[in-house]
């Protein structure tokens, strides 16, 4: 028997260290050649590191949460044979990236002639026996084979009966299992989780397809005394420093209009009508990002990036407009570039575009930075104002409220009218209120008159 170190490889140019979010071994486990060991994530991108030999795994190098150099060892394994044999069989170390793993992971038939079994063995490497459980062992050795290739038929680890969590709590899962849970059509919640804090793993996921969901039981009236410790790790781990720090450096000053949508509403609902293969369908972003192109030309402080520490500001001619999008694992920014060179369509159709990248967590670096200017909008759940944080180094932020329709005095009486409050926040130090108010009426005109969005000079 031979030690085998495997190394934190290159998960992306200039990218010289990552966080480790979520272990797939532990010590004990016996893994196949591709086994999944581990996932880290470098920036807003979750990369699965698999490994390239068969062996035990004997020692982790971290904990959940910790930060690792590309480079500096993440697993130890006793392998067969020599160490230099182990050497020369192990193929390098190859990420990849969690959601295209995902789509690339077949469902497991869990039919006995489904491919549940075992792989044959390889030509020169023994068969492992398969114990009356269907669980693989290896002559020797008193640690059972839990780990594997998803699909390999590797028996899950059974979950007790009833429902895994209680009803509001949110299932634990990387992009990876997520994804993949939503392509097979599995609710997580049902999902009883065996990872560290209750993850949910990929084993998990084929044990639940092996098994059918199981019976919820009833629920009753009684006391509730846990307490989880959840780590903040990964995305959620950056989503709060980055709130932190806009919220320390940048004094926001919110200004909130209400805007009659009645007219953009009634234009939106034509133009979907006019079904074209070419054309995606419109929401009210495309318009705002319009309206907003139009505002900043004629305040172009709007549209910068303040850096304090040098005290300088960059005013962009260029509007990049960062979309802020929900997604399973937090809140990202994906930004639609040279918004002021685009189209309606066309800003419809990259925002679509990115928002499907960015929910896959197959979103690129590129795709998620960049932004000179912010819109958040939470769509039907918009409330009726909001106070946005504004995307340092940004100077401002537009926040979208929802539409409901309330009673107008035209000045004889009480009408209809579909209604929308703007939430915006600003940088105060560089953008005075009255600044950032001409800039919010600016666009309160642009859409209360949506002709005037398609007017050019």
């Amino acid at each position: 028997m031979a030690e085998h170190v495997i190394k934190l490889p290159d998960v992306g140019e200039g990218v010289a260290e990552a966080e480790l979010v979520e272990w797939h071994v532990k010590i004990g486990d016996l893994v196949r050649e591709d086994s999944l060991l581990a996932a880290v994530m470098t920036d807003k991108a979750t990369v699965e590191i698999p490994s390239p030999v068969e062996g035990e795994i004997v020692w982790l190098g971290g904990e959940i949460g910790e930060t690792i150099a590309v480079g500096s060892p993440i697993v130890r394994l006793k392998v067969a044979g020599d160490g230099n044999a182990a050497a020369g069989a192990a193929r390098e170390v190859k990420p990849e990236p969690a959601a295209s793993r995902a789509k690339n992971t077949p469902t497991p038939d869990p039919s006995p002639q489904g491919g549940g079994g075992p792989p044959a063995a390889a030509a020169g490497k023994p068969q492992r026996p398969v114990s009356a459980d269907g669980e693989g062992t290896q002559t020797g050795s008193p640690s059972p084979l839990r780990r594997g290739v998803r699909g390999g038929g590797v028996a899950a680890k059974p979950a007790t009966a009833g429902a895994p969590r209680p009803e509001g709590e949110k299932p634990l899962a990387s992009p990876a299992v997520r994804l993949r849970a939503r392509e097979t059509g599995i609710d997580l919640r049902q999902v009883p989780g065996t990872g560290p804090a209750g993850r949910i793993t990929h084993e998990d996921l084929d044990g639940f397809l092996a098994r059918g969901p199981q019976p919820a039981r009833p629920a009753g009236l009684a006391q509730d005394t846990s307490v989880q410790e959840i780590k903040v790790v990964g995305l959620r781990r950056k989503i709060a420093e980055k709130m932190a720090l806009a919220k320390a450096r940048i004094p926001h000053i919110t200004y909130v209009e209400e805007i009659d949508v009645t007219a953009l509403e009634e234009l939106r609902a034509a133009l979907n009508k006019e079904k074209r293969p070419d054309r995606p369908k419109l929401t009210i972003l495309p318009f705002l990002m319009r309206a907003m192109v139009k505002a900043v030309k004629e305040q172009p402080g709007i549209n910068a990036l303040f850096d304090d520490e040098a005290g300088v500001i960059h005013r962009h001619g260029a509007v990049h407009v960062g979309i802020a999008a929900q997604t399973p694992s937090g809140l990202v920014v994906p930004v639609v570039r040279h918004a002021e060179a685009r189209d309606l369509f066309d800003c419809a159709a990259e925002v679509n575009r990115l928002a499907e990248a960015a929910k896959a967590g197959i979103a690129t670096r590129e795709e998620l930075s960049g932004s000179t200017i912010t819109i958040s909008s939470l769509g039907a759940m918009g409330g009726v104002a909001t106070t946005p944080v504004i995307n340092h180094p940004e100077v401002a932020i537009v926040g979208v409220n929802k539409i409901m329709v309330r009673p107008v005095w035209d000045g004889t009486q009480f009408i209809p009218r579909k209604m929308m409050n703007l939430s915006s926040s600003f940088d105060h130090r560089v953008v005075d209120g009255w600044d950032a108010a001409v800039f919010v009426q600016r666009i309160k005109a642009l859409l209360e008159t949506p002709a005037l969005i398609f007017v050019e000079g």
